[in-house]
């Protein structure tokens, strides 16, 4: 963006700053520790403020963006993670593991989504229009053990879909803001899930790879009999569907093998096995 309109770009991060960061993060009873190009990094005394703001910031820079063309538009990542820290007295700048994990959990978040570790999900309550979403075990850069993560989602309900008449020979069709969510767990009890928005879906012709790879696959399972593109998600018409990418370990629907290149048709209610870890797919 700075390559396309430099000033321009650089007069949208500052308002961003300015209008949306600061003011989320005061009101959610932080502190702005300091900025670092297009990043900031904050301290709160309390794991359900930071989350708050965190949600406060997205939900503003949503509005804020309203206002953009969609090629100015500006998608932050937030990472949340409670742990002790290192005050330098002398700036009150921060330093310590926290740090770096809140930081390496961040680069996890989607863009516009918020990421928090498990000890931050278990000691806080959401909104009741948001959920935490099982986002599995990473290894992270420089940190020994793999760390949880939880996506932060909102859960609005999904509005009615409609049919609109365009001429006497045209119509078109409005999908409903569906969204399935795919959660289980391994053999061994360790858990996964992802949600699929079928407008998304149906506005991606390619469909949605399933996989290990983070760098290949909008729907990331990072378990090691998962292959890095294992299957892939794709609605044919109304149908969603399933297709096994000639995975190492097999794709299943209902215990049923799925053959490599042959799609089969899912629905909410089927029981979907990657590799090892099994889904069951409900509309939420």
């Amino acid at each position: 963006m700075m390559e396309g309109a430099e000033t321009r770009t650089f007069r949208h991060l500052k308002s961003a700053q300015t209008d949306v960061w600061r003011p989320a993060i005061v009101a959610g009873g932080g502190r702005l520790v300091g900025t670092a190009g297009d990043a900031m990094l904050a301290e709160f005394s309390s794991a359900v403020g930071a989350v708050s703001a965190a949600i406060d910031i997205q939900e503003r820079m949503a509005r804020f963006n309203e206002e953009l063309d969609e090629n100015q538009r500006m998608l932050f990542r937030v990472g949340v993670h409670l742990g002790e820290v290192i005050v330098d007295e002398e700036d009150q700048n921060i330093f310590g593991d926290g740090v770096n994990l809140a930081a390496r959990i961040q680069a996890k978040a989607e863009p516009g989504g918020i990421a928090v570790s498990r000890a931050v999900r278990d000691v806080t309550e959401l909104r009741i229009d948001y959920t935490f979403v099982d986002g599995g075990e990473h290894q992270m850069k420089n940190v020994s053990r793999p760390v949880h993560i939880y996506h932060v989602r909102n859960t609005a309900p999904p509005e009615a879909g409609v049919t609109v008449a365009l001429s006497s020979k045209t119509t078109t069709r409005i999908l409903p803001q569906i969204t399935l969510r795919f959660e289980g767990a391994n053999s061994v009890g360790q858990k996964y899930s992802f949600d699929v928005a079928l407008d998304k879906l149906i506005s991606t012709p390619q469909g949605m790879v399933i996989g290990r790879s983070a760098d290949q696959c909008e729907l990331v399972i990072p378990h090691a009999t998962v292959s890095r593109r294992h299957a892939r998600l794709t609605l044919d018409g109304d149908a969603l569907q399933i297709e096994d990418l000639g995975s190492t370990n097999g794709t299943a629907v209902n215990g049923a093998l799925v053959k490599a290149n042959s799609p089969v048709a899912l629905q909410a209610g089927s029981r979907l096995r990657v590799g090892d870890v099994e889904l069951a797919i409900r509309q939420v």
